[in-house]
This record gives C-alpha cells, sequence and structure tokens, in this order.
C-alpha cells in the first residue's frame, strides 16, 4: 500500500503542476479572439469554424500559433503536503527558479523524496541551493539548463548515485566533500572544447563512477587516458562524437574494469594500442567510422571473449566476414550493416555463436552459399536483417525453417522466389515483423493454419503474388497493424474482414488489379492513418465519409476510375496530411471545405474533370507545399498561392516507423512526369496549374515563394506581363509558362535564378529581347522562347534593332483589309444592333412614363411647326435658284 501512495503522490503532483504551466493561451487573449471572429463574421458568416467557445485552448484553433516564451517559478511548497513523495519530474516546463516562501527551509521533511528531474528547463547555479534541502536524493537531472562556470557539488548530497550535468556551459566541478557513492554522471555537449577537457580534471572526486557519459565533446588531441585512470571502477564509458583521433586513446588498458565502450563516429580510424586489456568488455560500439579490415586486427576483437554487444555498421569493412568474429562466443548482438561485405545467405560462419540473438547485416552483398548438410546453427535468433541490393539467392536458406523464437525478418530486395512462407508464420508464433518485398515471391497468399496474434507487420510489395486476398485474413493475422501489399497481381474486390482489424493504422493495396467499389466501412476503422489504393481498377463514387477515421492521415487514391463529385468524403478529416486523387475521373467543382484541412501538405487533383474557379479557402492552407491541380477544366484567376516555408515535420506515426518512407505519387517537373517515394518527399515543393482555362494575370505575390521548386502554368489563357518578382525565385528548378497570351518584356533579372534547368516561354505575345545568356540561360534554346513574334535575341533568328518585315499580302477573296484597324464587318453589325437597341428602349420609356410620352410628342409638334415656317419663310429665295 506504502509503494502504491508514493506512486500515486507522484502522478498527482506531475498533473495538478500542468494547471499553471505554460499550456494554452491567456483567458483574455482568448476572449479577445472570440470577439475578432464576431466581427470577421458580421452579420451572418461562416468562417473560422474552429474558434468555439467550448475549446478553451485557443492555441489548437485554425491559423493560431502560440509562442511560449515566458519563464516560470516554482513554488516548492506546494510539495509539502506530501510527505511520501518519491519523485518530481518536471521535463520541459521553462521553468526558472522557485519562489521564495517562508515554508521553503521546511522542505528537508520531504525525507523520502528521492528523484529530481528538472532537465531542459531555464535553472541557474542557484537551483543547488534549493535541491540541498534534499539529503535522501538519489537520482538529480540539470541537464539542458542554464548552469555555468564551477558547480559546488553541497555535502548534503551524500546519498547522490546519479547526476545529470549535460548540455550546460559548465567548466569544473567541486566536491571534496560531496556525493561519495556517486556511480552515473552525464557529461555530454558541454559547450566549449576548453570546459570539456577541464571538467575531466574534475572526475577525481568521484572514484565510485561506474557509468560517464562524455557524448558530444571536443576531445582534439586530448589524451584521456591520464585523466581516467583513476577511475578505476568505471564500467561503461560512451565517447560517441568526441572528435577523438590517434592521441586521445593510447591505452585503454588504464580501464580494465570497463564493460561497455561506445566510440561512435570517431575523428580518427587509429586506435593503436587496441581492446587488449579490456578482458571484460561486454558493449562496444563503433559504428559510424571509417574502419577497415586491417585495424581490426590491430586492436585485438578476438580477444574479448566476454563481448556480448558489437556495433560495427557504417564502416568501410570489405570481404568475407572475418574469421575473428567466431571467437566472440559470447556474443548476443551482432551489427555489421552498411559496409561492404560479403555474408553467405546460410550465415555458416556463424553457426559457432551459440548465444547470438540478433543480426542485422543489411545493406552489404548477401550471396547463395550451398547449405552444409553435415553442421546446423547453434543460435535461436530473435531478430534478423540481411536485406540487400537485390542479389539472387534461390530459395529460402535451411536454417530459418529451424528458427522458433523469431520476433523481426527482414529479407528485402532478396531474389529468394517461391511461395510466401507461410510456415515461417507458423513456427515462430513470437513473431512480429516480416519484410519479404522485392523477393521475387510468387502464387497465391498462403496464411498460416492457426490464428497468429503477435504478427503485426507485415509487407510483401513488390513480388509477385496472384489471386484474391484471403477472406480469412483478420481470422488468422488479427493483431494486423501495418498491412503493405502492393505491386503484385492480386484482384476480385477487397475482403469485407479487413474491416474487423480494428489495431489497423497502415494499409498499401496500391499497383494491383483490385476492382469494385471502394468499400465504405474503409472510413469507419478508427485506428487507420495510412490509406493506399492507387493504380487499381475501382470504381463509382468516393465513399461518403471517412467521419470515424479520426487518425486518417495519408490518402492515395490516385489512378483509378472514380466518378462523381468529391462531395464531404474528407469533410472531419482534419489530421489529413496528403490528399491525393489525381487521375480519375472525379466532376464538379473543388470543395471549399478542403480548405479546412489545415495540416494538408500535398493536394493532387490532376487528371480529372473538375470545373469552375479555385474556392478561396485553399489559398489559406499555409501548410502546403505540393499542389496539382493540372489536366482539368477549372477556370477564373489563379489566386496568390502560399507555399510553406514551414520545416518539414518528422511524421512518424504510431507503429513506428517514418511516414514518408511509404508515400508515393506522381508530379510533372522538368518536363518529365516522375514517381516521387520515400523521404525526397519532404525537398518537393510545387505548383502545377497547366492545362486547364484559368484566366486574367499571374499574381506578383508568386515571386516572393523563395522556396518552391516547380511552377507551371502552361496551356492557359493568362495574360499581362510576367512578374518581375520571378527574379526572387532562387531555389526554382523548372518554369513553365508556356502556351498563354502573356505580353511585355520577360524580366531582365530571370539570369540570376541559377538553379533554373527548365524554362519556357514559348507560345505567347512577348515582347523586346530575350534574356542575357549567362549562367543557366546560356543552355536555353530556341524552343523555350518560340512563337512569340515580337520576341528578339539570342538564341532566336530575329535580331534585335532590325526592321520589321512587311505585313504579309492579304489573301481574302473579297479584297477586304484584314489587316486594318478595324473590321468592317464587325462594324456594321455592331451599329445597326446598337442602333434598334436604342429605338427599343426609347419606345419602352414612352410607354412606361406617360409624362415623358407627354413631352416627347409636344416636342415633335414643335418641331413639326418650326419646320414648316421655316420653309414658308424661305420658299421665296429657293424660287429664286431655280427650286420648284
Amino acid at each position: 500500500m506504502g509503494l502504491f501512495l508514493q506512486v500515486f503522490t507522484v502522478l498527482v503532483i506531475t498533473v495538478s503542476l500542468q494547471g499553471w504551466l505554460p499550456r494554452g493561451c491567456l483567458e483574455e487573449e482568448r476572449i479577445a479572439l472570440l470577439h475578432l471572429k464576431d466581427s470577421l463574421n458580421y452579420p451572418n458568416g461562416t468562417s473560422l469554424p474552429s474558434w468555439r467557445i467550448a475549446h478553451a485552448n485557443c492555441c489548437d484553433w485554425e491559423h493560431i500559433t502560440c509562442n511560449s516564451s515566458t519563464d516560470w517559478y516554482l513554488n516548492a511548497s506546494l510539495f509539502l503536503p506530501f510527505q511520501q513523495l518519491n519523485g518530481v519530474y518536471l521535463y520541459g516546463n521553462r521553468i526558472a527558479g522557485w519562489v521564495e516562501n517562508k515554508g521553503g527551509y521546511e522542505l528537508s521533511r520531504l525525507s523520502n523524496l528521492e528523484i529530481l528531474d528538472f532537465e531542459s528547463n531555464r535553472f541557474d547555479n542557484s537551483i543547488l541551493s534549493f535541491v540541498k534541502e534534499f539529503s535522501s536524493l538519489k537520482a538529480l537531472y540539470l541537464g539542458h539548463n542554464r548552469l555555468e562556470g564551477i558547480i559546488d557539488l553541497k555535502e548534503s548530497l551524500s546519498s547522490l548515485e546519479a547526476l545529470s550535468l549535460g548540455g550546460n556551459n559548465i567548466n569544473k566541478l567541486v566536491a571534496s566533500r560531496g556525493p561519495s557513492n556517486l556511480r552515473t554522471l552525464w557529461l555530454q555537449n558541454i559547450t566549449t572544447y576548453k570546459s570539456s577537457f577541464q571538467l575531466l580534471q574534475s572526475l577525481r572526486a568521484f572514484p565510485n563512477l561506474t557509468t560517464l557519459h562524455l557524448e558530444e565533446n571536443d576531445f582534439r588531441g586530448r589524451i584521456l587516458d591520464d585523466k581516467l585512470q583513476n577511475l578505476s571502477s568505471l564500467e561503461n564509458l560512451y565517447l560517441d562524437q568526441c572528435s577523438l583521433d590517434e592521441h586521445s586513446l593510447q591505452s585503454l588498458g588504464a580501464l580494465p574494469s570497463l564493460k561497455n565502450l561506445s566510440l561512435y563516429a570517431l575523428s580518427s580510424t587509429v586506435l593503436s594500442e587496441g581492446f587488449l586489456h579490456l578482458r571484460n568488455l561486454k558493449y562496444l560500439d563503433l559504428s559510424y567510422n571509417a574502419l577497415n579490415n586491417s585495424i581490426f586486427q590491430t586492436i585485438g576483437l578476438c580477444d574479448l571473449n566476454h563481448l556480448q554487444v558489437l556495433y560495427i555498421d557504417d564502416n568501410d569493412l570489405s570481404g568475407f566476414l572475418p574469421p575473428w568474429l567466431a571467437n566472440l562466443t559470447s556474443l548476443q548482438l551482432l551489427d555489421l550493416s552498411s559496409n561492404h561485405l560479403k555474408i553467405p545467405m546460410s550465415m555458416s560462419p556463424l553457426y559457432n555463436l551459440s548465444k547470438l540473438k540478433s543480426f542485422y547485416g543489411s545493406g552489404n552483398e548477401i550471396y547463395a552459399e550451398e547449405d552444409h548438410h553435415s553442421m546446423s546453427p547453434k543460435f535461436q535468433l530473435e531478430s534478423l536483417y540481411l536485406s540487400s541490393r537485390g542479389q539472387s539467392v534461390g530459395a529460402f536458406p535451411k536454417f530459418l525453417y529451424h528458427q522458433v523464437n523469431l520476433q523481426s525478418l527482414d529479407l528485402t530486395n532478396i531474389q529468394i522466389k517461391g511461395e510466401f512462407p507461410n510456415w515461417l508464420i507458423e513456427n515462430n508464433t513470437y513473431l512480429q515483423e516480416l519484410h519479404l518485398e522485392n523477393c521475387s515471391l510468387s502464387g497465391p497468399f498462403l496464411l498460416p493454419k492457426n490464428s497468429h496474434v503477435n504478427l503485426s507487420f507485415l509487407s510483401i510489395s513488390m513480388n509477385h503474388f496472384q489471386g484474391q486476398i484471403p477472406s480469412e485474413i483478420e481470422a488468422r493475422l488479427p493483431g494486423l497493424e501495418v498491412l503493405f501489399m502492393s505491386d503484385n497481381g492480386f484482384n476480385g474486390s477487397i475482403p469485407f474482414s479487413l474491416g474487423n482489424i480494428s489495431s489497423l493504422q497502415a494499409f498499401d493495396l496500391s499497383n494491383n488489379n483490385l476492382q469494385g467499389q471502394i468499400p465504405g466501412w474503409i472510413g469507419n476503422m478508427s485506428s487507420l492513418e495510412f490509406l493506399n489504393l492507387s493504380g487499381n481498377n475501382f470504381s463509382g463514387r468516393l465513399p461518403p465519409r471517412f467521419s470515424s477515421s479520426s487518425n486518417l492521415r495519408y490518402i492515395f487514391l490516385s489512378r483509378n476510375k472514380l466518378q462523381g463529385p468529391i462531395a464531404m468524403a474528407f469533410y472531419d478529416s482534419f489530421e489529413i496530411f496528403a490528399l491525393d486523387l489525381s487521375h480519375n475521373n472525379l466532376t464538379g467543382t473543388i470543395p471549399e471545405w478542403i480548405g479546412r484541412l489545415s495540416n494538408l501538405r500535398f493536394l493532387l487533383l490532376s487528371y480529372n474533370n473538375l470545373e469552375g474557379e479555385i474556392p478561396i479557402q485553399l489559398s489559406r492552407l499555409d501548410h502546403l507545399t505540393l499542389i496539382d491541380l493540372s489536366h482539368n477544366h477549372l477556370s477564373g484567376n489563379i489566386l496568390f498561392w502560399m507555399i510553406s516555408t514551414h520545416p518539414f515535420p518528422q511524421q512518424y506515426n504510431s507503429y513506428g516507423y517514418e511516414s514518408s518512407s511509404h508515400q508515393s505519387f506522381e508530379f510533372t517537373t522538368k518536363n518529365v512526369s516522375l514517381s516521387y517515394r520515400g523521404s525526397i518527399i519532404q525537398y518537393l515543393t510545387g505548383i502545377d496549374f497547366s492545362c486547364n482555362n484559368f484566366t486574367g494575370e499571374i499574381p506578383p505575390e508568386i515571386g516572393n515563394l523563395n522556396k518552391i521548386k516547380a511552377l507551371n502554368l502552361s496551356h492557359n489563357s493568362l495574360t499581362g506581363p510576367i512578374p518581375p518578382t520571378f527574379s526572387n525565385l532562387k531555389e526554382i528548378e523548372s518554369l513553365d509558362l508556356s502556351y498563354n497570351k502573356l505580353d511585355g518584356e520577360i524580366p531582365p533579372r530571370l539570369p540570376e535564378l541559377f538553379s533554373l534547368e527548365v524554362f519556357s516561354v514559348a507560345h505567347n505575345n512577348l515582347s523586346g529581347k530575350t534574356p542575357a545568356r549567362v549562367a543557366q540561360f546560356a543552355t536555353f534554346d530556341e524552343r523555350c522562347y518560340k512563337d512569340n513574334p515580337f520576341l528578339c535575341g539570342e538564341p532566336l533568328p530575329k535580331i534585335c534593332g532590325a526592321a520589321m518585315p512587311p505585313s504579309p499580302t492579304p489573301t481574302s477573296t473579297n479584297n477586304e483589309d484584314n489587316s486594318g484597324f478595324m473590321d468592317m464587318e464587325v462594324f456594321y453589325v455592331t451599329f445597326w444592333v446598337v442602333y434598334i437597341m436604342v429605338l427599343l428602349v426609347i419606345g419602352a420609356v414612352l410607354y412606361i412614363n406617360p409624362y415623358w410620352r407627354r413631352a416627347w410628342f409636344h416636342f415633335i409638334e414643335v418641331s413639326i411647326n418650326n419646320c414648316y415656317y421655316f420653309l414658308v419663310d424661305n420658299l421665296s429665295i429657293l424660287y429664286k435658284f431655280g427650286f420648284s
């Protein structure tokens, strides 16, 4: 009961503090924003629907960004009522200190407090006076604060066993009467080179240290052994990314008790004295260096009989597996990935390692070797990663048939051939991940005979499987979270049973021969985050709504035969990150609600039959990096568009894999339509509005999109000049404005676009001189400028300043001057139409208004009388000139 009370107290304190720490907007700010919304929506508007009274945290409202920049001060007396308090965790809350109060001296009553986690706050050196009150403290975490200079560890911290001070600006520790029981010390990422080295001189005050973290410090040219040799109890040493060179570790033998050593990312490959005296070493990390085969013959790894974990990944090892690996009989984990080794698929050189549980060999050459019938491995693996570069090995190795403890297996890009190995799932009941992408497997997709509840990740993409997806998949694999089956030959429809896998988060069936209508139950899968059904034969309308899929972020439905309007399908899916509906037969207009998808990064609606104007709401998607509306029937003006300059976020799903590695879509840039896949997507920014009916001028604000890589506005009816602001597109690689009605001169500063590789303004009405033939513009030929009658200069044949050629002879057979200022036929038609309209308007007015009608007839009567008397008075004169 006492233990439960302590744990409960920790949780209460942690949660209760959230009420006064900076977790949302202030109340007066929220009220002001609501008043602002009312004024913008007057009298009956519907803008900003997420700004609601019921939603208290306005930092989550649409288009609102909160900047939590306020430092807070901790009221220490809050802890006094909790006499059984065991730990306080206040990581990353911008706390700068504590509030002085009359009860502060009573903090010593918290005699059970053992853990204080103040990492990543704003504390300075004064925090040490605060923590000295806790005499029972065993673990103190002060990393990444504002500590600096000399740190005096008080005598009262005599029980301290773990201390974290990394990420500060400390250059000396004083602990003459301090924590003699200190076992674990973090001093990583100290700011300066000088302070990093001076700190080592303070370590003699901690003779009982067993674990020392010195990662990410600068020890160039410094000999560390003479500063560490007094640490006779040291078992774990981490020197990752410390710029060590050949002088830094002249004799590792000065640390005979060392069990764990991490030398990740050395600046040199010289370890001349070797590991000969480190007989007790159990953990060794030498990854991400430039170590080759010869260095391992020098450092004597073969004598480390107690070594359990060895990382040598991302080095320059080559050839066959070194024979000394067979001597490491205590080895449990071996990572040789990303080298230049030749590893047999049978893994026979490692058969003697009876304790081996995890082997990572991906990124090497995996080759076929005849299995030794008289030999079998002594190990039972839990993890095996052998993804390669496409080598053919013929068949599954025989040793896999005898493995029963596998939890993760990756054989990606190894050409094995044969059927799906359902026996792997049946033999290994703990199997959780199975990667068999691009393995040349064929035949039907064979399920295990019995239910397998542990398999959560299955990828069989890029094989030659055929037939229908088994309807029993939910009963046999009920724990699936990720299912990738793309690029195969599956046909038929999606089995209804897939919708019953409640844990399914990622689902990829793209590039198969599936058909039917996209089932509506997909929208009810509440855990679904990633959906890719592109490249199939699905027809009919989109499902009415994906309302229950609140976690849905990635939707790829391109290259199908979908019809009808987009309607309300994704109306409530506010978390969507990518939406690809391109290459279908969708009709209607672009719905305004797409503007509510505030997290949208990619919007692809090209190659459909959409019409109408672009909704103004779409221009408010301030995280958008790629939009493709090409090859539709859209009209109206092009809106000022905002391409996001926000850093591309790391999109990790709850199943632990980066989302961008599974995304795939097509986009045309540099006049080539390419399929983009994986991490390259985060660098792709562009706009493609080509092949529509857009009119009006190009908004000059587009020139402010200095991160854009591709801009295509070709094959429209755009008028006006090319905005001079286009010279600001410093990262653009492809700019296509051809087949429009643009006029004026080409901005002379466009040659400053040094990244430009494809450029075209052909088939317009541009005039003046072509841009200077410098830098990238020296590579653009006549085709980039052709069919602009008044454009001159290289590479065009027309020389600027030359006489204009005479107008061509009219070819009309009716001798009309078709090249004149005005078309006379149009003039006559227009004249008579206007004349008749004026008469009709006058008649209508006189018929409707009796006052004007009387005035008009009076005017006519007076005019007739005047004309009559004029003729009578002048009749004698007319006779004189012979008129009768």
